[in-house]
């Protein structure tokens, strides 16, 4: 029997020439797997007879778009996930949902090795081969760019030899991930960090400079997931389209980072990611609003080696899953409704409610009606600051 090799399948110039050069060089048969995250652009069907097209044995292709936002973005926002600070992780968190669907398919067409299109510089090797041996702990796995020296000018060649039906003359300067979630967007004269982005980087957001009247938006929680916007029932892909739409027409979640890979390197990125930004800005205030202060000092700790772990491709790990369990736990209370202000690149929180919220307008306020007893303060700030007073004294009876 014919080995056979499973390809992660974009539809693109490399994994379309990869096909036929998996082929020639292993004689093993290729089934190409497309997954639909929401990257938006050609049909599934489209894609599948291209593959076909392109001598694929068998072409597999799935739509796990509400899979994606249910699964793996969701607990990215419960997480506040954003790696050092600014990156909501938009191709992290779908490499674990196409591997899921490269092993499913390795099973189905008696596969013995899985295949990316993935260089040897990048994060995205890791996340696809520790996933494929957490999953499929038999199977192998190869990189054509990476093992099979598949250049981008031999990809070239070889798709003009063969007659491939794929597009091989457009040039585009930029290597460009993109998914429901967002879209990252690296390479070509973004290499120089001095360089500033220009207008075509972009599709996901309009220029914040030249924003429309400003956009009120109401998202409504349930214990940590988005359920509708201004009153109208949504599920999480819904939430987070509309709120691409939305925040991407103001401008917001233009991100430009220079970013610590797993390899070792650091390299510069832009993401664009209307949707996750507005998201995690609503989310981290609800979670102001009703998770208990120790609990949220702790969650910070957490939420950060969560996603240390996601961006390191570990979402199968047992840390991460530990961890979870955690994150899980504090969202409990988080439902209430948030109000913000999409405009000039910002979204901006004006309000907040909550029926389970811990906010108590009778101990808040400076008002008549005040019903905390100011009177406990003193003692309280005594004994609060006991323990560096009396250090405080030995440090002046030690000369120091």
């Amino acid at each position: 029997m014919t080995e056979r090799i499973v390809l992660a399948y974009s539809g693109g110039l490399d994994t379309s020439v990869a096909i036929g050069w998996i082929a020639e060089a292993t004689g093993a048969e290729v089934v190409a797997v497309a997954v639909d995250v929401g990257q938006g652009g050609e049909s599934l069907e489209t894609i599948r007879q291209r593959a076909l097209g392109c001598g694929a044995v068998e072409a597999y292709v799935a739509d796990a778009r509400d899979e994606f936002a249910n699964e793996y973005c969701m607990p990215t926002l419960r997480a506040n996930a954003l790696y050092m600070d600014a990156y909501p992780l938009v191709s992290a968190i779908s490499r674990p949902v196409i591997v899921k669907h490269l092993v499913a398919a390795a099973r189905e067409f008696g596969a013995s090795t899985v295949a990316h299109g993935c260089t040897g510089k990048g994060n995205d090797q890791v996340r696809f081969e520790v996933g494929i041996q957490t999953l499929g702990p038999d199977l192998k796995c190869i990189a054509p760019v990476r093992d099979l020296a598949l250049t981008r000018d031999k990809a070239i060649a070889f798709a003009e030899e063969k007659g491939l039906p794929i597009e091989t003359t457009k040039k585009n300067p930029f290597s460009i991930d993109q998914n429901v979630w967002g879209r990252a967007v690296e390479t070509g004269f973004l290499e120089d960090i001095w360089n500033g982005p220009t207008k075509d980087v972009y599709d996901y957001t309009d220029s914040p400079e030249f924003s429309p009247a400003a956009d009120e938006v109401v998202v409504s929680f349930r214990e940590g997931i988005p359920v509708a916007i201004d009153g109208h029932a949504v599920t999480p892909l819904q939430a987070i389209e509309e709120l691409n739409r939305r925040a991407g027409a103001q401008g917001v979640g233009r991100i430009d980072i220079v970013e610590d890979r797993l390899v070792g390197i650091k390299s510069r990125e832009i993401y664009e990611a209307p949707g996750a930004m507005a998201l995690i800005t609503a989310h981290r205030e609800l979670e102001n609003v009703t998770v208990e202060r120790e609990q949220a000092r702790f969650k910070k700790t957490v939420d950060q080696r969560w996603t240390e772990l996601v961006y390191d491709g570990q979402w199968f790990s047992p840390l991460k899953r530990s961890l979870e369990t955690f994150i899980d736990d504090t969202q409990r209370y988080v439902s209430g409704d948030v109000r913000m202000e999409l405009h000039g690149g910002r979204a901006t929180v004006t309000g907040r409610r909550s029926d389970v919220g811990l906010y108590d307008f009778n101990l808040a306020t400076y008002d008549t009606g005040d019903t905390f007893d100011q009177s406990m303060a003193r003692g309280f700030i005594e004994i609060f600051g006991l323990s560096s007073k009396v250090a405080s004294g030995r440090d002046q009876r030690a000369g120091s």
